[in-house]
């Protein structure tokens, strides 16, 4: 009898499982110090324990992508092993801080399937939620993933693709930050003088600098997550693939673009949840990372005062600076996008 697993295949999948995930994952200082050794993110909120006290929290809160890293690493086994690319996120919400010394869980519900017209491919769309070990959930969120189909004649035993809300609602992002102490917050040593109602819709902001990405970055950083996903480690795989290279993970690249917004949102600093996003194409070791952004929106939240909520589109680039803030040429995204992200975060009021 195997005692390994191959990891699911499209046809495997059935619309209404619930899975749950191995393996708890109890968060570090030095899943921390990686996190920033990799990305270099400077948001003072997650930097400085002194910072963090200082405004209310107990202590500096971990990175929320290095969370939602962290429970998406969990899920992978169970459902893009055999993925070709993980395609979107959607309703995505941080619902409570989490700390070094919390240990994290995950499940997942498949809510919709979709074969491919070539037969050899299926899009599997599941709703992921982490938990803290007080039963806390810290995170949902719901993504997208094309997956190789084992037999090219298997079918699907049923086929829907959900409908999603094309943006969160705003009154409800304001659970995983708790109430701010605004005066206590030091422009100075946050990097910039800019609150909510210095940003305004249509506001695009280039965030200059750049970074190359490197074979052993991305290798460390998605066994960091423990995310076993073929593409991203098994040259000997990917070789024989269109590609024929290892695929840098997408959330990778969410990572370093939000690292990079710092340099003119140095002050939106917690992002409390994604209403879309979108791998435009593919990133590959040497590929040099640039990013810019735009206000789409803001948003009071219901009895806060403390803090208000941008609605930001982030925008990845490989190779190709934002100074022109690249996008679209009409329905197609301009050479070089590789990314698209539609996300709701907190700033100071």
């Amino acid at each position: 009898m195997a005692k390994t697993s191959s990891g699911r295949y499209f046809e495997d999948f059935r619309i209404g499982d619930v899975i749950r995930h191995a393996v708890p994952r109890t968060v570090t200082d030095g899943d921390v110090a990686l996190y920033t050794a990799l990305y270099g993110p400077r948001f003072a909120v997650q930097s400085s324990d002194a910072f963090a006290r200082a405004i209310g929290y107990p202590r500096a809160p971990i990175d929320d992508l290095l969370l939602f890293h962290i429970v998406f690493g969990k899920t992978v086994p169970d459902i893009s092993l055999n993925a070709v690319a993980n395609l979107g996120y959607a309703e995505a919400r941080f619902l409570a801080a989490v700390y070094p010394g919390d240990t994290l869980t995950a499940t997942s519900e498949v809510i919709g399937l979709k074969e491919n017209s070539s037969r050899r491919t299926g899009v599997v769309y599941v709703r992921s939620a982490g938990w803290r070990q007080d039963g806390t959930k810290v995170l949902e969120y719901v993504r997208w993933v094309m997956v190789n189909k084992r037999d090219e004649a298997a079918r699907p035993t049923g086929e829907l693709v959900p409908e999603l809300a094309p943006s969160l609602d705003p009154a409800l992002l304001g659970d995983g930050c708790p109430r701010i102490d605004v005066a206590a917050w030091d422009f100075g040593l946050s990097g910039a003088p800019y609150r909510f109602d210095d940003f305004e819709i249509g506001e695009k902001i280039d965030h200059v600098d750049g970074m190359t990405v490197q074979e052993a970055e991305h290798q460390l950083a998605t066994r960091l997550y423990q995310n076993t996903a073929k593409v991203h480690f098994n040259q000997f795989m990917q070789v024989r693939t269109r590609v024929g290279r290892r695929l840098i993970y997408g959330g990778h690249v969410i990572s370093l673009a939000r690292a990079l917004s710092y340099n003119g949102l140095a002050n939106v600093f917690h992002v409390a949840g994604i209403n879309s996003g979108t791998h435009v194409s593919p990133l590959f070791a040497g590929d040099t990372v640039f990013a810019w952004s735009e206000v789409l929106d803001r948003a009071a939240l219901p009895g806060r005062s403390d803090v208000g909520a941008l609605r930001l589109r982030l925008v990845a680039t490989k190779d190709r600076v934002c100074e022109d803030h690249p996008y679209r040429i009409g329905h197609d995204y301009e050479p070089g996008v590789i990314l698209d992200l539609d996300y709701w975060a907190l700033i100071p009021r």
